[in-house]
């Protein structure tokens, strides 16, 4: 019987909780009939929503997924350079936003193949990483690269591998990258890898 991969849990103080009620209040109009928004606690609930002042629609507002890999072939790690806004220019792991109708795993796959045109094989889901300030989780998985050939498209500068000793650690777009990637090296180097789940900001 395999060992199981260690998991990385790291808790935020429920106090700390408090300023995500102060996120910005995006919603000015209903999206049902187009009349304006007030934001305030619906019965039976605990925390302030869009209401319309027309219709009472409540409309609700959650974090948005990023989803993305970590292609790896032998040694090497690809990274995609950004040809967007925002960090344009810097290195990133492919990723980007969740559609609706595909699967965690299946939008990560469709962003490498959109960002980078990789062909990779899917692994194991390696970090979950909660960027509270801005409403996002990001999740990364473990992928396999089947082939060197890449095909980046428009959103990507061009993709490139790395090793470790080579990645642009001063150019990295994001934290929750800069963390994955120290992670999965961290992994790496034990032989093991686990799901490593931890609050960002």
């Amino acid at each position: 019987m395999m060992p199981r991969a260690p998991t990385t849990v790291r808790h935020r103080d429920p106090a700390a909780t408090l300023p995500r009620m102060l996120l910005p209040r995006r919603i000015q109009h209903c999206r049902v009939c187009g009349a304006a928004t007030v934001y305030r606690i619906p019965p039976d609930d605990n925390r302030e929503r869009a209401t319309c002042t027309a219709c009472g629609e409540i409309h609700y507002e959650n974090p948005l997924n990023v989803v993305g890999t970590v292609p790896v072939w032998g040694d090497q790690v690809l990274l995609c350079r950004r040809n967007i806004e925002p960090r344009f220019g810097m290195w990133t792991l492919p990723a980007g936003f969740m559609e609706l109708g595909e699967s965690t795993a299946e939008g990560a796959l469709r962003e490498t193949i959109e960002e980078a045109g990789a062909n990779v094989e899917m692994q194991a889901l390696f970090s979950v990483l909660n960027v509270v300030r801005v409403g996002q989780v990001h999740l990364f998985y473990r992928a396999r690269m089947l082939d060197t050939s890449l095909d980046p498209g428009p959103e990507s500068i061009e993709a490139r591998l790395f090793r470790e000793d080579e990645i642009p650690w001063d150019e990295l777009a994001f934290r929750t990258v800069r963390q994955t990637l120290e992670l999965f090296f961290e992994d790496r180097r034990r032989g093991s890898f686990g799901v490593h789940v931890a609050d960002i900001g």
